[in-house]
């Protein structure tokens, strides 16, 4: 039999009853969400989706790669010119979308089970890049072989493509639709 101040003969005292309810209840909520979002967020893809989810993986990947080695200077033309122009906050803009590529890359090669998550977050981050893209066109900055206007602005359209591509390649898209209907 224990003995100590939560106990009186063979009876916990109400502080404790109400810290091991309080705590049962949380952890049968957190439980039933957990469960929950685990068949929400994963939605059936086809094997044609899965593979183009591994290959947008593995461009993010490489992307990521690239911001922070061998296309660093390329990746500097991205960074909008309205943001503060110095050398050093532009090359930390450019590392911290690296490490960001990487994570996503990686996370939507091997966390299947967050892949529609995964899909909205890319998606998101395509968004807000985009006016890096913007920038380059308007202010005529020269990278990654986008040395016309013509050039530059083609690759504008290319954007929407990586969004969809991210959404419809997770299962985001169904996801979003089901959302929209409840």
């Amino acid at each position: 039999m224990p003995y100590g101040p939560a106990f009186v003969g063979r009876q916990a005292c109400p502080k404790m009853i109400y810290i091991k309810t309080s705590l049962n209840i949380f952890f049968k909520v957190y439980l039933h969400r957990a469960r929950f979002n685990r068949k929400r967020y994963t939605m059936k893809t086809s094997t044609t989706q899965n593979v183009f989810r591994i290959l947008l993986g593995t461009m993010m990947l490489l992307a990521g790669i690239g911001h922070l080695t061998f296309q660093r200077d390329e990746f500097k033309a991205q960074v909008p010119r309205w943001l503060p122009t110095d050398p050093a906050f532009m090359d930390f803009v450019v590392l911290a979308s690296g490490v960001t590529e990487i994570l996503l890359g990686l996370a939507l090669i091997f966390l299947i089970k967050y892949k529609v998550k995964i899909g909205l977050f890319l998606a998101i981050f395509y968004i807000l890049i985009f006016p890096g893209n913007i920038s380059q066109y308007t202010n005529g900055i020269d990278a990654f072989g986008l040395d016309t206007d013509l050039k530059r602005f083609t690759r504008l359209f290319f954007q929407p493509v990586l969004i969809l591509w991210a959404l419809w390649s997770t299962g985001a898209i169904p996801y979003l639709k089901n959302l929209k209907n409840n």
